[in-house]
């Protein structure tokens, strides 16, 4: 166990790379040392974010500026695309956790195919580990690269890869529901995320080819074994984080809603962020709010062999810096819930 790890956060100026500073500057063992931000390159973290005044953080600097042989660890927070063209020509000895779609498909083509760029990595996208934490701890513990899963991936996948292992529901006719506050979609200026365009409305998009529909399908024909196929359709809601997905699945001949739930409670029993809630308990956003917890609660649908699951996750940290800061933990061998342990806000 490493007592004062060096890390370095690539695209730290964004709404990722500021939460996962922010977890990283109150965990005991780490010790941030170079923090980038090509647009904000020179500029004091406190003027990005107000909120790290007098937090101690150094400025941010360009790529190049970087003195990667200090550094141990990197978190890159940077866009789908660009972290493969980083993270290829780094020395041998840092260990990368990345929290974009780079190495997130053990299929290269398939990242190709879905994300459009050609990958300029492939022989570190064999050594990437899928990083969704409850499911891969060995493999994390002893990997060199984490490939940290998508938000709508986090909450969808938690609690339908148990069922698929265990063989009570059906691989077709899955719906995947999914409400996203408007920090998912990043920091950038987006018409479609101005405040009069965003605020008293509430909007599908992606319908039919959001990026995180065939990453979904990934994991769950893995845990199934074979092809499973989903409907996923993510909504926008005018929040500022959380996510909260609705999934309607078919239950297999002779299973019950009972059966789900049992299998859910038994999986996530020692799992120190995850928790089934009690029969006829709905989760909300809030109840999350700022935390690294998922909360699912199972319902009997409309239909008698129909079962209606709810998740809910804070999309900013358990879909993104919060489980990269789980990962980390079990990467160095740290307790996992290290520097993770707060309650949500609430209300």
């Amino acid at each position: 166990m490493s007592s004062n790890v060096h890390v370095a956060v690539l695209g730290a100026s964004g709404y990722t790379g500021g939460e996962m500073l922010r977890l990283l500057n109150n965990h005991p063992a780490c010790k941030p040392v170079a923090l980038t931000g090509e647009r904000h390159a020179g500029m004091a973290l406190g003027n990005i974010f107000p909120n790290f005044v007098n937090s101690g953080l150094p400025d941010l600097i360009r790529l190049e500026q970087v003195n990667w042989e200090e550094i141990e660890v990197v978190f890159c927070c940077l866009p789908h695309g660009k972290t493969h063209e980083v993270v290829k020509s780094l020395p041998d000895k840092i260990k990368i956790i990345d929290l974009s779609a780079d190495f997130r498909f053990s299929n290269v083509t398939k990242y190709e195919s879905v994300y459009g760029v050609k990958h300029a990595a492939k022989k570190l996208q064999e050594e990437a580990v899928y990083g969704l934490t409850e499911f891969f701890k060995n493999e994390i513990s002893q990997a060199k690269l984490v490939a940290c899963p998508g938000c709508y991936p986090t909450g969808a996948q938690i609690p339908l890869i148990p069922l698929f292992e265990q063989n009570l529901i059906l691989p077709n006719n899955i719906v995947i529901d999914a409400k996203s506050g408007v920090s998912g979609a990043g920091r950038e200026l987006k018409q479609d995320l101005l405040f009069s365009e965003i605020n008293e409305n509430f909007r599908a998009y992606g319908v039919g080819v959001h990026r995180h529909g065939p990453e979904i399908e990934q994991g769950l024909s893995i845990a199934y074994g074979q092809n499973v196929q989903i409907n996923f359709t993510p909504h926008i809601v005018p929040i500022t984080r959380g996510i909260l997905t609705t999934i309607y699945v078919n239950l297999k001949s002779g299973q019950d809603i009972n059966d789900i739930r049992q299998c859910l409670i038994k999986r996530f029993n020692n799992e120190p962020f995850v928790d089934v809630l009690d029969e006829g308990t709905n989760p909300s956003i809030k109840n999350v709010h700022g935390t690294n917890r998922c909360l699912i609660s199972v319902f009997q649908g409309r239909l008698q062999d129909q079962a209606v699951i709810i998740s809910v996750i804070d999309n900013l940290i358990k879909g993104s810096a919060g489980q990269a800061l789980q990962n980390f933990n079990l990467m160095y061998g740290f307790n996992e819930v290290t520097g993770l342990e707060n309650e949500s806000i609430f209300p």
